[in-house]
C-alpha cells in the first residue's frame, strides 16, 4: 500500500537521522572508544559511500538513498571522536583523503562502480564481522551502543519493504539485517555479563 510505504520511508529517515547519536553520546560521555573497532567503522563507511555513489550514478529515486548522506556524516563524526580519544586524530586526515579520492574513482568507468557495488555487500558484512570479532576478543561491549545497532537492524528490515524487486540489493539488506541483529545481541550479552560482575 502506498501509505504504508510512505510510513516506512519516513520512519527509516527519522531513525537514520539519529542512528549514530546513541553511539556518539556513549563515546563522548566515557571519553573513550573502548569496545568499538576502527576497522569496522572504516569498512562500514566505505560500504555506505559505494552504495550512495551507485544510487546517485544510476539515478535512483532520492527517497531510496536520502538517509545515506546523513548516516555517512554521523559515521565521519563518530570516526573522528574514536580517533581523537585513541590519540590518532591526525590519521583521520589520511582516511578522509582516501575516501575523497575513492568517491571520484568509483565513477571513472561504469565497470568500476558496478564491481564496487557487487563487492559492497562483502565490505559491509566484513564491517559487522570485524566488530563482532572485536567484541569476542575483548569480551566487553565497552561503549558499543546496542541501541545504535538495533536501529541499524530496523533500517535494514525497513529497506526489505522498499527494495524487493532489486535482488542484489535485497540480498544485501537481508545479510546486513542478520549481522546487525547478531552484533546487537552480542553487545547486550557482554553488557549483561559486565553488570553481573
Amino acid at each position: 500500500a502506498p501509505g504504508l510505504l510512505d510510513l516506512v520511508h519516513l520512519t527509516t529517515w527519522a531513525v537514520c537521522a539519529v542512528i549514530k547519536l546513541p553511539q556518539l553520546v556513549a563515546v563522548l560521555r566515557a571519553r573513550s572508544a573502548w569496545g568499538l573497532s576502527v576497522g569496522s567503522l572504516l569498512l562500514e563507511l566505505a560500504g555506505f559511500l559505494v552504495f550512495l555513489r551507485y544510487q546517485i550514478y544510476y539515478d535512483y529515486p532520492l527517497e531510496t538513498y536520502l538517509e545515506y548522506p546523513i548516516i555517512i556524516a554521523q559515521d565521519v563524526i563518530l570516526l573522528f571522536c574514536i580517533m581523537y580519544f585513541s590519540g590518532k586524530a591526525k590519521r583521520a586526515l589520511f582516511y578522509a583523503a582516501v575516501f575523497w579520492v575513492g568517491w571520484y574513482m568509483l565513477t571513472l568507468h561504469k565497470w568500476i562502480i558496478d564491481v564496487a557495488m557487487n563487492l559492497c555487500t562483502f565490505v559491509s558484512a566484513a564491517s559487522k564481522l570485524v566488530q563482532l570479532q572485536h567484541l569476542w576478543q575483548t569480551k566487553d561491549s565497552g561503549q558499543a551502543s546496542a541501541l545504535t545497532w538495533g536501529m541499524s537492524a530496523y533500517t535494514c528490515a525497513s529497506k526489505l519493504q522498499t527494495t524487493w524487486c532489486e535482488v542484489p540489493i535485497l540480498i544485501r539488506f537481508i545479510i546486513m539485517l542478520i549481522l546487525n541483529i547478531w552484533v546487537t545481541a552480542t553487545i547486550l550479552h557482554y553488557s549483561k555479563i559486565k553488570k553481573t560482575d
